[in-house]
């Protein structure tokens, strides 16, 4: 079993291609642009770790893993339109950059590209393959549009907010992890405990960002935190704090997000602690984390072959307490 560093080198080789034609070079350029942006390729490399859990890495793999990392920077694009974000990894949104018309194109052909690149999977295995694509790229679609919905809605409820992160982030990790899993020839409990992993994995993952947002180092997290309270984001940390706060840390949380003091951070941080909210973040991670591993635990083949993605696992979300 080769570690996650390893199969990510593999992949950006494999990867590092043009992808679209040359002409007209209006459409296509942008998207080689944001191909070339980067990023960490967690998505693809799963395909591949999923796929070698079982059995050797197959040819097609390769271009199963392609394709979900050009369908992830589909929804990149489209997502910075929506979100009306100037930059992404420190570099101009497709955009912001080419406009709005040629980024919308660019993101659609993006997509068919991604779906180019399925129709070469072996055909004993395209059809569930296909019918997990398709229904994760739905359930992807519905959990951006909770999000924007939530954005307007006074009050979103835990289990809400859950399940949008669920949709909008877990599921695409999980789906990765099971396809591959599906080219690796194993059985249906066992891909479905792989795609249990890889959904409590990615809901861990939200909730320590989150938390870092809120109460990171700024050395070590590389952003200053407290974006998320400027913006009134609704994130696991607000959505507690405004369940459970009492009647006067309410009306003030209230009022310091309807306003922009000076110290709108430090005071709503206040309010956290004041509630517990850091505390009860953590073992909210903590218990996501435990059951995605006991998920790994339970699937049917050798512990060592598990350990690459116990190491990615433990990488992603810092196991704390």
């Amino acid at each position: 079993m080769q570690s996650f560093e390893l199969l990510s080198q593999k992949f950006a080789f494999h990867f590092d291609k043009a992808h679209f034609p040359e002409a007209p070079s209006t459409l296509y350029q942008p998207n080689e642009y944001f191909l070339k942006l980067g990023g960490k390729r967690v998505r693809p490399v799963l395909c591949l770790m999923g796929n070698e859990l079982f059995d050797d890495i197959r040819e097609d793999a390769w271009e199963l893993a392609t394709a979900v990392e050009l369908f992830h920077n589909f929804t990149l694009i489209h997502d910075d339109i929506m979100d009306k974000a100037p930059l992404r990894r420190g570099m101009q949104t497709v955009h912001t950059k080419y406009g709005e018309n040629t980024a919308l194109l660019a993101g659609d052909v993006m997509l068919v590209k991604a779906y180019e690149y399925l129709s070469r999977i072996d055909g004993d295995f395209l059809k569930p393959i296909l019918h997990l694509f398709n229904q994760t790229a739905r359930e992807v679609c519905e959990g951006q549009q909770w999000d924007m919905d939530y954005e307007k809605q006074e009050t979103v409820h835990l289990d809400e907010y859950l399940r949008m992160i669920e949709l909008k982030t877990s599921v695409l990790l999980a789906a990765s992890l099971k396809m591959g899993a599906i080219l690796g020839g194993s059985g249906e409990r066992n891909q479905n405990l792989l795609y249990e992993f890889g959904r409590k994995l990615g809901i861990a993952f939200q909730v320590q960002d989150d938390y870092l947002d809120a109460f990171g180092d700024p050395e070590k997290f590389g952003k200053q935190v407290g974006g998320d309270i400027l913006a009134n984001k609704k994130t696991f940390l607000l959505i507690h704090a405004l369940e459970t706060a009492n009647a006067g840390q309410l009306e003030e949380l209230k009022q310091l997000i309807a306003g922009n003091p000076p110290d709108k951070v430090e005071q709503v941080l206040r309010i956290f602690k004041d509630c517990k909210v850091d505390e009860w973040a953590i073992e909210l991670k903590n218990k996501y984390l435990d059951e995605a591993f006991q998920h790994l635990d339970d699937i049917a083949v050798l512990s060592k072959r598990k350990q690459p993605l116990t190491d990615l696992a433990r990488f992603l979300v810092q196991r704390e307490h």
